[in-house]
């Protein structure tokens, strides 16, 4: 039963999440969801009446390492599950960040948080985005309803794709509260090429000559003069970074063929395996903007404009051969990004965390947001809705 006076439920199973948001819709009341808390100030729910935590789903249901799939409730965390599929072998494909220590968060990030938000790390230029990986679950609507859809194959085709439509949407449409995603062998061989010193743009001409090659990169990121000066790298030159993976004999070829093709980029150096997962932990984690009290911004655009966001707006890291830019600036760089045909959220600082929407998109996402949950039950506020 609702408790108001606690404010918080944590739930240990889907039917009891179920009970829970039947009551509240019943109640008019409304409900902020929560995984670990980690991204819980993005967007923030506006004035929920009771917070619902899935903490104490928390338990891997099935995993079958030989047939690449795994499935675990919610609110599991990233690092259990990485440990895991990191014994058999295994990685989580989609590289997913936690993003605490950029956040300034005390929780851990979980599956079903990450898999709300779709975020994906590094990887994703190769690999795919989260929700590419994400195969099935079991949710709960607004009205109160468990739901459940996909399987455990890589291809269904039975019926409408609610996981992509989960993915993404923050909660704001259905608690997931069991969650059935692919898995990957982990690289046997990870190396990274360097080049130092390049300025945005002509760092963002040498990624796109790296990813048109037939190299297989896994990783293309650029970090300017200021952001590879902050720690953890605390270097003195800006620094474009490329990563290869896979069996040692085909990341050896790869490289001796990208290095040959960026030669009129300067001097080629690579970091080793341990280092270069060390490098792209950062990356992905962001982590030489963790300290900086400016708003953060994640910027989404096309990867040959990247650079132009940095150029226009403020201070950027780059990641996905820059089709994704993180940005340090208290101006909006909304109308900057939109001009080049891509979107901005804001992930830390006060102000509109995403993009408010309209025409045909907003009437669009209010019939989906009345179909799973008209009475605006979940995580209200958080998308603008």
């Amino acid at each position: 039963m609702l408790d108001l006076a606690a404010r918080t439920e944590t739930p240990k199973t889907a039917e009891e999440v179920c009970a829970l948001v039947a009551e509240a819709e019943a109640a008019d009341c409304t409900l902020e969801i929560v995984g670990g808390g980690t991204k819980r100030a993005i967007g923030a729910a506006a004035g929920a009446d009771v917070v619902l935590s899935l903490a104490g789903l928390n338990k891997v249901i099935d995993y079958a390492p030989e047939e690449l799939v795994l499935t675990a409730q919610a609110g599991v965390t990233l690092a259990a599950l990485e440990k895991l599929v990191a014994a058999q072998g295994q990685m989580l494909p989609f590289e997913p960040p936690h993003l605490g220590k950029l956040l300034d968060a005390k929780g851990r990030a979980t599956l079903g948080g990450t898999l709300a938000a779709n975020l994906s790390g590094p990887r994703r230029i190769r690999a795919g985005a989260a929700r590419d990986h994400f195969l099935g679950l079991q949710a709960v609507t607004g009205r109160g309803e468990l739901v459940k859809a996909g399987g455990k194959v890589v291809k269904n085709v039975t019926g409408y794709d609610l996981p992509k439509l989960i993915a993404g949407s923050w909660g704001t449409l259905a608690v997931m509260t069991e969650i059935t995603i692919k898995v990957l062998p982990a690289a046997r061989t990870e190396l990274t090429l360097l080049l130092f010193g390049l300025d945005d743009r002509r760092a963002g001409e040498a990624m796109t000559v790296a990813m048109g090659e037939p190299a297989e990169l896994s990783g293309a990121a650029h970090l300017p003069r200021a952001a590879a000066a902050r720690a953890p790298l605390k270097g003195e030159m800006a620094v474009t970074a490329l990563r290869l993976e896979g069996f040692a004999a085909s990341v050896a070829a790869r490289v001796d063929h990208l290095a040959a093709a960026l030669k009129g980029f300067g001097r080629v150096d690579q970091l080793d395996t341990a280092h270069s997962r060390e490098f792209w932990r950062q990356v992905r984690e962001v982590e030489a903007f963790a300290k900086d009290p400016r708003c953060l911004w994640r910027v989404s655009v096309p990867p040959a404009s990247g650079w132009k966001v940095g150029e226009a707006v403020g201070e950027a890291l780059y990641d996905w051969a820059g089709g994704l830019v993180w940005l340090l600036s208290d101006a909006d760089p909304r109308a900057a990004v939109r001009a080049l045909g891509g979107h901005a959220t804001l992930y830390r600082g006060e102000g509109v965390a995403f993009e408010p929407l309209d025409g045909a998109l907003a009437a669009l996402t209010a019939r989906v947001k009345a179909a799973f949950d008209p009475k605006g039950v979940l995580n209200p506020g958080r998308m603008g809705h």
